[in-house]
């Protein structure tokens, strides 16, 4: 009983509406999903180390095009 005080805000995955009689392409589909080849140029690997540390600890540093290339990577398309 104590869960059932946010079953509303609770996602649940709906019941499969079709029986998948081949498994094989049915997993390769599953794997293909959502995949992405992203291609780096050799001077943008260069280009994506951050200087070293001087000081121990603390955050990681780095790099301004390793910042943007994630920040771009995430970016939704409207």
């Amino acid at each position: 009983m104590p869960f059932k005080g946010n079953a509303d805000r609770r996602h649940h995955i709906p019941a499969q509406q079709h029986r998948v009689k081949n498994w094989a392409d049915y997993d390769a589909g599953l794997r293909a999903r959502g995949s992405l080849t992203v291609w780096f140029t050799a001077e943008a690997i260069e280009a994506w180390h951050a200087a070293p540390r001087t000081t121990p600890g603390g955050q990681p540093c780095y790099s301004d095009l390793a910042i943007t290339t994630a920040r771009t990577r995430r970016v939704r398309p409207t």
